[in-house]
């Protein structure tokens, strides 16, 4: 017989550690939309760390994780594929010591790299899970291809009631770009295809909003200055302002050399700004070239350029990928995803 389900049984306590720094100019992250989510899904979570500077946020996140131990049910970790993947490493292995059950967040698009280059500290981290969050189908195979089975597809998600859908008519060149500036994100090559789409849209501009995290905007601004280009970099923005922002614009450029399922896409398909993106990582599973986003080579001003000259001379193609990438964001509309949330924290 099935075991009975309670149902005044007590919410799960969650501890999520991850980094929390858009108070001090990067952008808002996972572990500070998803914490709010689930709070309001009934469970109890415990988030860190705020802490700016590496070593303190290590410290910080290791304290949380000693102090709430015995009220924690399960313990959510972010994990990236840089320098941050040693905080999920370290944090693993002290809750491992504990005996308590974490999940991994899959964030970073160069994770299957990392796999294969710390095999021994991945399956440490991976293997002893109790599932890894893959957030991209892409993300998922090549987990899978490496040996992983504990693993569970949730993709990212976004709030849709706050995106309002609109149609850029007439299409005009005005180009916006929506990352942190970090060189694994090439935000170079968007000033690089700014400069080549000038010489036949004069009219053309970009604007680059994203918290300043590497040396890249400082080769992005001389770039910009030694080439006189109509670019704006307005650093952060919270999520509201730069929604409202994007009003004014009418396509949005992804021009990174890694990438998993990148939520500022999702939210440009949400608001109805044709995309064009480089087909790298997890966007090729996110994105289908011709049908909702125009997918180029990465590193390639020239074939940027002519996917942008595509849109504005074709309307109709245009409107189409617009609307069809709208209809395919709808699944990651958080009242769909969330039900995949409650399925693996209450162990549906």
């Amino acid at each position: 017989m099935p075991p009975i389900k309670r149902k005044n049984a007590k919410p799960k306590q969650l501890l999520y550690l991850g980094n929390q720094l858009s108070g001090k100019g990067r952008n808002v992250s996972t572990v500070e939309v998803l914490s709010g989510l689930l709070q309001d899904e009934g469970y109890t979570v415990v988030s860190g760390s705020s802490q700016k500077k590496p070593a303190l946020r290590l410290l910080d996140m290791l304290f949380k994780l000693i102090r709430y131990r015995s009220q924690t049910d399960l313990l959510l970790i972010d994990t990236y594929s840089t320098s941050a993947f040693w905080y999920a490493y370290v944090i693993s292995r002290l809750a491992f010591v504990l005996k308590l059950s974490y999940i991994p967040i899959l964030h970073g698009g160069n994770l299957p790299q990392r796999l294969k280059t710390h095999p021994r500290q991945c399956q440490r981290l991976f293997g002893r899970a109790k599932v890894n969050i893959a957030p991209s189908a892409w993300l998922m195979h090549r987990f899978q291809e490496a040996g992983y089975t504990n693993l569970k597809y949730i993709p990212n998600s976004i709030a849709l009631e706050h995106y309002t859908f609109k149609e850029r008519q007439p299409l005009q060149p005005r180009l916006l770009w929506v990352r942190a500036f970090a060189q694994i994100y090439n935000p170079l090559l968007a000033l690089k295809t700014l400069q080549e789409l000038l010489q036949t849209q004069p009219q053309a501009k970009l604007s680059m909003v994203g918290p300043f995290k590497d040396e890249s905007i400082d080769e992005c601004r001389a770039y910009a200055e030694a080439h006189q280009l109509p670019v704006t970099f307005t650093g952060g923005m919270s999520k509201p302002d730069w929604i409202h922002y994007a009003a004014d614009f009418d396509i949005f450029i992804n021009t990174t050399n890694v990438d998993n399922t990148p939520v500022s896409v999702l939210e440009a398909m949400a608001l109805g700004l044709p995309v064009v993106s480089t087909n790298v990582g997890g966007i090729p599973f996110l994105l289908e070239d011709q049908v909702d986003a125009l997918l180029v080579d990465p590193g390639n001003p020239v074939a940027f350029t002519k996917a942008i000259l595509k849109l504005l001379e074709d309307p109709v193609l245009a409107r189409q990928l617009s609307k069809t990438a709208r209809k395919k964001v709808e699944r990651f509309d958080w009242q769909v995803v969330k039900k995949e949330w409650n399925a693996v924290l209450r162990g549906e």
